[in-house]
C-alpha cells in the first residue's frame, strides 16, 4: 500500500515531533517534510512530492501566517490542506475555507487526524466543489464595486493583455482607458494592476507581500 504523504508547517519543534511520530505510526501515512514558517514551506514545496499539508494557522510571523501560507501552497500544489489551530472562532475558520482548505481541526483533537488526513485525500470532491462556490462568490463580492467597463478591463488584464492591446480590442482613447484602470486600482486599494490581479487571485485574503508603502 502506498503511503499518504504528509507536509508538516509548524513552528512548534516539540509539536512536530510528537505529531510525526504519532502519525507515522500509520502503516498508510508518512510525514515527508517540515517547515517552520512560510518561507520555509514555500520553498520546500518546490522540492518534494506531497498529498496533504497540516497547516499551523498561528505560525510566527504574524497571527493568521498560515492562511497567507495556504493561499500561496495552492499556487504551487495541487495538495490538500488542513488547518491545525489553537484558535476557535468563526472568522479563522472562514478564512481557512476561503484559503482553500479541505478540513480545520483544532490541536486538541489531534487523534482525529489519521482519518481526517484520510478523508481529505480519498474523499474530498464534495467538499472542494463547495470550496470552488466559494471562491467563486468571493471572486463575485470583490468585483462588484467594479462598472461593467471596469470589470472587462478588469478581466483583459487579467488575461494577461498589454494596455496598448486593450485599446486596441476594447476601441477605447488611451485617456480613457488610463481613467478606468485608475478608477478601478483606487476601489481595490491597490497601485498597480498586477497587484489589482493578486488581489483577487488570493481572494482578498491579504494585501500583495511586495507592496510597498
Amino acid at each position: 500500500m502506498s503511503s499518504i504523504r504528509v507536509f508538516m508547517v509548524e513552528d512548534d519543534a516539540d509539536w512536530v515531533k510528537a505529531l510525526t511520530a504519532y502519525l507515522n505510526r500509520e502503516e498508510d501515512l508518512l510525514v515527508v517534510g517540515t517547515a517552520a514558517n512560510s518561507d520555509e514551506a514555500l520553498s520546500l514545496a518546490k522540492s518534494i512530492r506531497f498529498d496533504i499539508v497540516l497547516m499551523d494557522i498561528q505560525l510566527a510571523g504574524s497571527e493568521l501566517d498560515g492562511i497567507r501560507t495556504a493561499v500561496m501552497l495552492h499556487e504551487l500544489s495541487s495538495a490538500k490542506i488542513i488547518m491545525l489551530t489553537s484558535l476557535n472562532d468563526e472568522q479563522s475558520m472562514t478564512q481557512s475555507f476561503t484559503a482553500g482548505a479541505v478540513q480545520y481541526l483544532e490541536k486538541t483533537r489531534f487523534q482525529e487526524l489519521p482519518q481526517a488526513i484520510r478523508t481529505a485525500y480519498h474523499h474530498s470532491a464534495p467538499m472542494e466543489a463547495l470550496l470552488k462556490e466559494l471562491a467563486r462568490l468571493k471572486r463575485e463580492e470583490q468585483l462588484k464595486a467594479l462598472t461593467g467597463a471596469e470589470r472587462e478591463v478588469f478581466e483583459l488584464i487579467e488575461a494577461g493583455y498589454t494596455q496598448p492591446q486593450i485599446e486596441r480590442k476594447l476601441y477605447k482613447a488611451e485617456s480613457t482607458l488610463k481613467n478606468q484602470i485608475n478608477k478601478m486600482l483606487k476601489k481595490f486599494g491597490v497601485r498597480s494592476s498586477r497587484e489589482a490581479v493578486e488581489k483577487v487571485r488570493r481572494k482578498g485574503l491579504f494585501e500583495p507581500r511586495n507592496r510597498k508603502e
